[in-house]
């Protein structure tokens, strides 16, 4: 009997990439001639994993969020990939909005698309390994119907496959 081929269903995001385009959206803000000496301002904790937009109103935090939106297209990373919160009132009378770096499937999640997947009735063994899924199966036209059904569907975060053999 031939091994079974699989692939991994996992959440990852490039920290340096987003770095990056921190600075590129902390340096158009500082230049920029509507947003220059307002007061909005972003910070990004590595560490934490979450991005902080300050602004003095709401409408001006909208356009740091596209600021930085826009970065991270350019950069590659999928806007699935940063969740923000609800625009909350700051300190001097600013508002503040906080953005969660996804990285990693939670168990929720893996169980929606462990379920998902036993649902298109194709021969193949799904594990969830702690943030990500295993998908094995004999067959490497069956895996690649499984990745193109999971492409397919909205998870809330970007999906990527790999170590596909």
């Amino acid at each position: 009997m031939a091994k079974d081929s699989s692939f991994d269903v996992v959440s990852q995001v490039d920290m340096q990439e987003i770095d990056n385009a921190y600075g590129q959206s902390k340096k158009e803000i500082s230049q920029r001639y509507d947003l220059k000496g307002s007061g909005a301002a972003i910070d990004l904790d590595k560490s934490k994993k979450i991005l902080t937009v300050t602004a003095p109103s709401d409408f001006v935090a909208k356009q740091v969020i596209d600021i930085v939106s826009s970065k991270l297209i350019k950069r590659g990373i999928d806007l699935g990939s940063v969740k923000w919160g609800k625009l909350e009132a700051a300190t001097g009378g600013t508002v503040r909005q906080v953005g969660t770096i996804v990285e990693g499937i939670d168990k929720e999640t893996a169980s929606k698309i462990n379920k998902d997947i036993k649902g298109t009735k194709l021969k193949v063994k799904v594990a969830i390994e702690g943030d990500k899924l295993k998908v094995s199966g004999p067959k490497l036209d069956t895996l690649q119907e499984v990745i193109a059904f999971l492409k397919g569907q909205d998870y809330g975060q970007p999906l990527q496959f790999t170590n596909y053999r």
